[in-house]
């Protein structure tokens, strides 16, 4: 009961993060405005993106949606089911179930996601702090999946 409890208060704090971050970059820069956040490294450019990572399925929003929503309840059905057992299988869902649910919202509510960080130094897609939780929780979830998994929560009658 205490994981879940604690669960539920990381992902408030993770999505009350990335939706406070996206509110700052919306009410102080227009669309298309950019600024220094750490020169020649990283800057603020407020962009709305209607598909997902590089801005695959761009204007496909409601399929967007819909996957990001099955692959959530997936998430979720794990967890609660103990499907995943291991803490950084757990931690590491909760981590990229965060950053789902934060772009989710912005999908719903605006029809797009405000997108803000943009590397300077090499060329990469603009991305928020719910992609940040999205690619921590998938490269844990990998690391739980490729090596820790089969040890402790496979299910030994499947030989």
């Amino acid at each position: 009961m205490l994981f879940y409890i604690l669960a539920a208060l990381t992902v408030a704090a993770l999505v009350g993060l990335d939706q406070w971050v996206k509110y700052w970059v919306t009410s102080h820069l227009a669309l298309g405005e950019t600024a220094p956040l750490w020169e020649g490294v990283v800057r603020f450019y407020h962009i709305h993106n209607t598909g997902g990572g590089w801005s695959i399925l761009s204007d496909y929003t409601w399929l967007l949606t819909a996957i990001t929503a099955l692959v959530l309840a997936a998430i979720l059905f794990a967890l609660v089911c103990r499907i995943i057992r291991h803490p950084l299988g757990r931690w590491s869902s909760v981590i990229l179930f965060s950053g789902g649910l934060g772009n989710l919202i912005d999908r719903v509510r605006l029809g797009y996601v405000v997108d803000m960080f943009d590397f300077q130094f090499i060329r990469y897609p603009v991305f928020n702090v719910a992609d940040m939780f999205v690619v921590a929780g998938v490269i844990g979830c990998a690391i739980y999946f490729l090596f820790l998994y089969e040890k402790y929560d496979a299910d030994p009658d499947d030989d």
